[in-house]
C-alpha cells in the first residue's frame, strides 16, 4: 500500500494532487490544519495536511485493501485528534471553498460526510473542520474507510448534528440569496433612478428607501401600468402619506389639562411654549399656566417669566417632584398648564428616568418630544428611544427654516409611529408655527417647494 502526505492551500488543489499522483482509486485517510513558515510560531500561514493513500497490490475493492487502509487510517488519525477547536475555528472561518465542495459531494447522499464524525453545529460559518469529514475521491470503486469513531454511542447525536447542519446550511444559502438580491446593481427605470437618489439626498433610510421602490415595482407589475415619472411620482406620494398621514388631530385637545414639553438642549423648547400659549390665549381663549423645572439655566427661567409676563398668565417654579403638587394647586383655576423641562443630554437614560418623575399630572395630559430638524436622525432616534419608553404622545419639529433635508421626519414617525403636532419656521412669537402638513412635507422631500 502506498501513502502520501501533502501539504496544500485548499482542498481542491489537494484533490487535483491526489488524483495526479495516485490515481482516481486513491482515497483521503485525514485532513487536518497545520501552518508552515513564521517566527517562533507566529506569523505562520494556513495550509491544509492531506493524507491519502492506494493500494498498489489488488484491487482498491478487495477486503484486504479495505482493512490495510482502516489500519493506516486509525495509525494517521490517531496522533491528529488532540486539536485546538480555536484553532479549528479559526480555519473554518477563513476556508470559504468548504460549501462548494459539501455541494458536489451531496449528489451522493451516503458519501455526504461520515455520520460518525464529530460535527460542530455552533453556526453556518463554522460548516465542518477538515479533520472531521470523511472525503471520498470522485467515483472511486473503493469502500470507503470506516474510522475508530464509527462504533461510538455518539453516532445517533451526529445524524442529528447533520441534520440541524444541512438546515443551517440552507438558511445561510437563502440568506445569501437575499442578500445578492438587495445588493445586486439592478438598471431601475430612469423614473425610479431620480426618486431613489431624491429619496437618499433627503437623508431617508436607505432600508425604507429600498422597501418604498420595490413596492412602486410591485404595484406597476400588479397594475400592468408603464413605468413613467408621472406615475412613480404618484405612486412614492401615496405611500408617504401612509407612513406619516394620521386622522388624529395635531392639536393641543381641549381636553388637555397639562401638557409636558421635553427634548434636548437647544431645540427651542421655551420659545415653542410661548408661541403655543399664545395660541390657547389668543385663539381659544383658554386661561393657560405656565410651571418650569429648567432651573439648570437662570436664562431659561427668565425667559418664560418674560412671556408669561406679556401674556399675563401665572408661573410656577419646581426644583424637584415634590414641588409639583403646591404648583399644580396654585394654577387650578387655569384651563390648561405648560411645562417646560430641562433641556439635557438625553442620550442618557438616567437623565431621562429622572424626568420622568416630573412627569406627573392632576387630570388629562400630553407629553410632546421637541426635536430640531437641524439634528441628525441618527442621534434623533437615541434621544427618542429614551423617551420612548415611557410616555409620548405627539412629536414636534423646530427649525424647518434653517434645514433642507426633511427625511428625518419620515424615518422617525415610521420608526416610533409617533403623532406629528406642529412645526416652527422661525424666532418670532407667536406667529412662527404652524401644525404639520403631511403633503407639504412630501413635496418638500421630492423637490415640489410651493414657493419655486
Amino acid at each position: 500500500m502506498r501513502v502520501k502526505r501533502y501539504v496544500v492551500d485548499s482542498m481542491p488543489d489537494a484533490l487535483q494532487k491526489i488524483r495526479v499522483d495516485l490515481g482516481k482509486d486513491a482515497i483521503i485517510l485525514n485532513t487536518k490544519e497545520i501552518r508552515t513558515g513564521g517566527f517562533l510560531g507566529m506569523f505562520g500561514k494556513k495550509k491544509i495536511e492531506v493524507i491519502a493513500a492506494i493500494d498498489a497490490s489488488s484491487s482498491a475493492g478487495s477486503a484486504d485493501s479495505a482493512r490495510s487502509l482502516q489500519a493506516a487510517a486509525a495509525k494517521v488519525q490517531a496522533p491528529s485528534r488532540p486539536v485546538q477547536p480555536q484553532r479549528e475555528q479559526a480555519y473554518q472561518s477563513d476556508f470559504p471553498e468548504v460549501p462548494d465542495v459539501l455541494a458536489a459531494v451531496g449528489a451522493s447522499p451516503k458519501k455526504e460526510l461520515d455520520s460518525r464524525s464529530s460535527i460542530s453545529t455552533t453556526g453556518a460559518a463554522s460548516l465542518y473542520s477538515p479533520q472531521q469529514v470523511y472525503t471520498p475521491m470522485p467515483a472511486a470503486p473503493v469502500t470507503p474507510v470506516t474510522p475508530a469513531s464509527a462504533a461510538s454511542p455518539a453516532a445517533a447525536k451526529a445524524n442529528v448534528k447533520e441534520d440541524l447542519l444541512m438546515e443551517e446550511l440552507k438558511q445561510m444559502k437563502e440568506m445569501m440569496r437575499k442578500l445578492t438580491l438587495s445588493t445586486a446593481t439592478l438598471e431601475l427605470p430612469e423614473p425610479l433612478k431620480k426618486l431613489e437618489q431624491l429619496l437618499l439626498d433627503q437623508e431617508v433610510d436607505p432600508d425604507l428607501v429600498q422597501q418604498l421602490i420595490e413596492e412602486v415595482i410591485a404595484e406597476h407589475e400588479e397594475l400592468q401600468i408603464e413605468m413613467t415619472e408621472d406615475s412613480t411620482q404618484r405612486s412614492i406620494r401615496n405611500k408617504l402619506n401612509v407612513i406619516i398621514h394620521s386622522n388624529q388631530s395635531k392639536r393641543i385637545a381641549p381636553s388637555t389639562r397639562v401638557v409636558h414639553f421635553v427634548g434636548p438642549t437647544g431645540v427651542g423648547k421655551t420659545t415653542t411654549i410661548a408661541k403655543l400659549a399664545a395660541e390657547q390665549v389668543l385663539k381659544y381663549q383658554r386661561k393657560v399656566g405656565f410651571i418650569t423645572s429648567d432651573t439648570y439655566r437662570i436664562s431659561a427661567i427668565e425667559q418664560l417669566k418674560t412671556y408669561a409676563t406679556i401674556l399675563n398668565v401665572p408661573i410656577e417654579v419646581v426644583f424637584s417632584p415634590q414641588d409639583l403638587t403646591k404648583a399644580f394647586h396654585n394654577l387650578a383655576d387655569c384651563d390648561v398648564i405648560f411645562m417646560d423641562t430641562a433641556g439635557r443630554n438625553f442620550r442618557n437614560e438616567m437623565y431621562v428616568s429622572e424626568l420622568n418623575a416630573l412627569l406627573k399630572s392632576q387630570g388629562a395630559s400630553e407629553t410632546i418630544l421637541v426635536l430640531s430638524l437641524t439634528t441628525k436622525y441618527r442621534d434623533m432616534k437615541a434621544i427618542t428611544n429614551n423617551f420612548n419608553k415611557f410616555k409620548l404622545d405627539k412629536v414636534l419639529f423646530t427649525k424647518i427654516d434653517e434645514t433642507d433635508s426633511y427625511g428625518a421626519i419620515i424615518n422617525l414617525v415610521h420608526d416610533f409611529s409617533l403623532q406629528l403636532s406642529y412645526v416652527t419656521n422661525g424666532q418670532n412669537v407667536p406667529d412662527d408655527i404652524t401644525e404639520m402638513d403631511e403633503h407639504e412635507i412630501i413635496d418638500l422631500i421630492l423637490e415640489e417647494r410651493s414657493h419655486e
